[in-house]
């Protein structure tokens, strides 16, 4: 049974309806589709939470679909900045409270702007970090906005084949 994280303390609060799916962590695989794989929905229904810093508004969430990459060019013009650029992995816990592979852009430790790819009001339910590697929570997109105090923008571009 997977445990309650800050992330799932904070759905509850808000009275959010939610799904808990626990998967089988390989710490030299990462990867947000491997995560996808592993839970059993399709990548492009598996966000991924990234951090990034802006040359003009400091720090901000960017959260894609498993299979995509960041448009870091879009992320820069949708919070502000006229330059942004992800913050190095070892920077990751000490802004958001967790950990690469498991980074959720609720309940960190700063309410940081969140920016969500378009593509998530394609679903009925979206997978995202439960902020801890092995678990991701299954929540409806509108929920998900809602709680995380989101923007929507157009963030995501296809990765390099």
């Amino acid at each position: 049974m997977p445990h309650k994280t800050n992330a799932v303390r904070l759905l509850e609060r808000l009275g959010i309806h939610y799904e808990l799916r626990s998967y089988e962590v390989d710490e030299n695989d990462l990867a947000a589709e491997t995560v996808a794989n592993r839970i059993g929905l399709p990548p492009e229904q598996v966000f991924k939470t990234l951090v990034a810093r802006g040359d003009r508004n400091g720090i901000s969430m960017a959260v894609i679909p498993a299979n995509s990459e960041l448009d870091l060019k879009a992320l820069a013009a949708a919070s502000g900045n006229r330059k942004i650029q992800l913050v190095p992995v070892k920077e990751l816990q000490s802004l958001t409270g967790y950990i690469r592979g498991g980074v959720t852009a609720l309940a960190g430790k700063k309410d940081y702007p969140v920016y969500v790819d378009e593509t998530v009001e394609l679903f009925d339910v979206i997978s995202i970090s439960a902020g801890v590697r092995g678990t991701q929570v299954l929540l409806a997109p509108t929920d998900y906005l809602k709680a995380t105090k989101s923007h929507i923008a157009t963030l995501a571009q296809n990765k390099p084949a």
